[in-house]
């Protein structure tokens, strides 16, 4: 295998040389632009000018705008910034190559080794390589330059809802190549059969081993024409079953992984995978975290992978950009289906090189990722009737003109998969299936008319698949009342009461609408934006049913009740710690299962059996109107083996306006603001903005756009929480809201990266 070394170190490093004794991890950064490369590359002396401006060691992979994304203070930092550091080159080929292989730097990139300009590359999300060859072995400086200035004439458009992150965000290798090597292989599977092409074509001597997925050797030989597999295992979204094709070329070996599947989409009907009919149960992701932004590790992106799969998800659409390989890698081994697609979101049409751009990005993706059997869409663009980087109003000429050749494109890269595009109406007739905008109960309408909305698009439209629907959330608000199913559009409700609502309605309605390809709800996880200022929390967008550090909202399990196989059991109600009413008013309390029969005991007493009945809304039939006693309760549900529990309070008194602000230590690393009136009631509709500050010898865990890591943040039922990262000492933290004075708590005790 070709030797390949990471510039950083992931989970799971590929083919890394076992005799480099390097270490490529340290690097160091500035988040400024430089007059040239020379400034970045002499020598820092102690004390001197030169020294200035000071440079902060890093790990790749790395965002620079990891912190200031969802700061509320400021706009995210969109300009250049360098990143450098020295390497010990040793390619063990006569006359090999060496490279930098770059999964993706936001958004422009500039590579220098010992001060010469050695590459470039424009776009954020496609895979590129630097020749660097000819400065040959030894000791060299590496220094990149990356910039994510507003640009009009690049893809993504910066009126996007979400952040054009900068940055060497993605992996980087140093990769060793013998002089004549395979740059690229192409495999593609119809029925029983394999293609693999190598690129270029005219290396001799190159050598095919397919392996099954029990790693028997099924094939040995050249390549070049089709292969037949008798009886393949067939690849699917519950058992899904991938080949290995490992390509020989001398020294190098390169190994791919694939699978047999047949798809189909029904005129104005369902999709079957492998001949039988399959809902598609899907969700969308941004590459984005909680206190890394775009620079996710592998050992993030599997769990975020790991957590979609057990929610039930069998689709998913990779907004709005082309993601790493491990994401699609993990996507073929847990069985989700795939739509991915290029950049090119709002803000209507560039000149040539913007158009240029978006027909290499659709190469790139394809080129690198049609081996994967997850794959089945190719997106050419989201929401391209958006206008405003040029004109107030859109040209529909000339989006329809790049979207036909990038559609036409698309397919002679690839024939046996399908394009896609996200609402654009005056081009729905373009790409072979289309997604309008249907967002029932939140940007229009009402919930209950889903079904009516979407029949309605399966009829017009002959290959339809909804993808975005759902509503914002803000983890921790809730509602008592006012969930009257003919209500219409609640943007702006933000409760958790009311998305689970809207959610399960419309689930139930999917699973009983037989001509639904099926859907993908918009998003699994909350991220950052900037177009969203103020939000609850502010510069997040709150859509999805899991915060932006991955704790599930109440949400996560209302999917996970319908789609999910593994038993599970869920009490509504596990982030609401104090309910309000009447004494004696009878209150609802809703379960989501997927399990037949669930019994519910309050406060020790069984109130009754319930079965499972999806068309029993809400929660399939899983609904108890009970009386709750004043002061504390707990509910538990069982089910065979499965239990839950929640314990809350059950306020039956009155509060006026807000008055007083209250903070408590609640957990050695976590800090609470409540929100009372004048009589020491808890306001628990308040929805007031809280900012918390500390000082002494402590740190807050700010800046993570989450529920417990905003400094910045709405009340949710009258209460915020933000978590300690780190105090060594006494310090002091303080809460304030407008037009209640401050409250402080001090603090003695000693805690330590608690939340590093």
């Amino acid at each position: 295998m070709s030797p390949r070394l990471a510039l950083y170190f992931p989970i799971c490093v590929l083919a890394v040389q076992a005799s480099a004794q390097i270490n490529l991890s340290r690097w160091q950064f500035v988040r400024t632009d430089m007059a040239n490369v020379w400034e970045v590359e002499r020598p820092v002396k102690a004390g001197k000018p030169e020294s200035v401006p000071l440079w902060q060691d890093v790990t790749l992979p790395h965002c620079y705008n990891a912190d200031d994304g969802v700061d509320p203070d400021v706009k995210y930092y969109q300009g250049a910034a360098w990143y450098r550091t020295t390497v010990e080159v040793g390619n063990p080929y006569p006359e090999g190559h060496t490279l930098l292989e770059f999964e993706g730097a936001g958004q422009k990139t500039q590579v220098y080794v010992d001060g010469r300009l050695m590459g470039s590359h424009v776009g954020g999300y496609d895979a590129w390589t630097v020749d660097i060859t000819e400065v040959g072995n030894g000791t060299h400086s590496i220094a990149v330059r990356c910039d994510n200035s507003r640009d009009v004439e690049m893809i993504p458009s910066d009126m996007s809802d979400f952040c054009l992150y900068g940055g060497l965000y993605r992996p980087v290798h140093l990769v060793y190549q013998p002089k004549s090597y395979i740059q690229d292989i192409r495999i593609d599977v119809e029925g029983d059969r394999v293609s693999v092409l190598s690129f270029p074509s005219d290396i001799p001597d190159i050598n095919c081993t397919i392996l099954s997925p029990d790693g028997r050797k099924v094939y040995e030989g050249s390549i070049g024409q089709p292969i037949r597999v008798r009886k393949p295992q067939l690849w699917d979204v519950e058992s899904p079953q991938l080949y290995t094709a490992r390509i020989t070329c001398g020294e190098q070996v390169i190994e791919r992984r694939f699978g047999f599947r047949s798809f189909e989409f029904r005129e104005h009907g369902p999709f079957f995978l492998n001949g039988r009919r399959l809902l598609l149960q899907g969700t969308h992701r941004h590459e984005d975290h909680a206190g890394v932004g775009a620079a996710m590790t592998d050992g993030q992106i599997c769990e975020e992978m790991q957590q979609i799969k057990a929610m039930g998800a069998n689709f998913i659409r990779l907004g709005h950009y082309q993601q790493r390989d491990l994401v699609l890698d993990l996507c073929d081994s847990l069985g989700i289906l795939v739509w991915e697609e290029i950049p090119w979101c709002r803000g209507g049409v560039g000149g040539d090189p913007y158009r240029e751009q978006a027909h290499r990005m659709l190469e790139n993706m394809i080129s690198r990722h049609r081996h994967h059997p997850s794959i089945i869409l190719w997106g050419l663009g989201n929401e391209n009737d958006w206008p405003g980087d040029f004109s107030t109003v859109i040209d529909t000429f000339a989006v329809r003109s790049l979207m036909t050749s990038l559609h036409d494109f698309a397919h002679r890269l690839d024939p046996l998969r399908k394009t896609a595009v996200r609402r654009c109406d005056f081009c729905a007739d373009i790409p072979d299936f289309y997604s309008p905008s249907i967002w029932a109960g939140w940007y229009s309408r009402r919930f209950t008319d889903y079904r009516e909305m979407t029949v309605e698009a399966i009829a017009r439209y002959p290959h339809f698949l909804h993808a975005e629907w759902g509503g914002d959330s803000h983890a921790g608000r809730h509602a008592e009342t006012g969930f009257d199913i003919e209500a219409g559009d609640r943007n702006g409700d933000w409760s958790e009461s009311y998305i689970v609502r809207l959610i399960d309605w419309h689930l139930k309605e999917q699973a009983a609408m037989p001509d639904l390809t099926g859907s993908a709800f918009w998003t699994f996880k909350d991220f950052c934006t900037p177009l969203r200022p103020d939000n609850p929390i502010p510069y997040v967008n709150q859509k999805g049913v899991v915060q932006r550090d991955g704790t599930p909202k109440e949400s996560y399990y209302v999917f996970q009740s319908y789609w999910a196989q593994q038993p599970m059991l869920h009490i509504y109600g596990h982030s609401w710690p104090v309910r309000w009413g009447e004494k004696g008013e009878p209150k609802e309390v809703l379960v989501y299962s997927n399990q037949p029969e669930v019994e519910l005991f309050v406060n020790g007493q069984s109130v009754g059996k319930r079965k499972r009945n999806i068309a029993d809304y809400p929660a399939q039939g899983f609904h108890w109107s009970v009386v709750l006693q004043q002061g504390s309760n707990t509910i538990r549900a069982v089910s065979k083996d499965l239990t839950d529990e929640i314990t809350f309070e059950y306020q039956t008194e009155k509060w006026g306006p807000p008055a007083e602000l209250r903070l408590a230590q609640v957990a050695p690393d976590l800090i609470e603001a409540q929100i009372f009136d004048a009589h020491g009631n808890r306001c628990l509709d308040s929805s007031d903005w809280i900012e918390f500050s500390i000082a002494g010898d402590g740190e807050l865990l700010v800046n993570q756009g989450s529920a417990t890591g905003s400094r910045r943040i709405q009340a949710a039922n009258g209460r915020a929480t933000i978590r300690l990262r780190s105090h060594t000492g006494p310090c002091v933290v303080a809460a304030k809201s407008e037009k209640l004075n401050s409250s402080l708590i001090t603090l003695t005790g000693i805690l330590v990266n608690s939340n590093p």
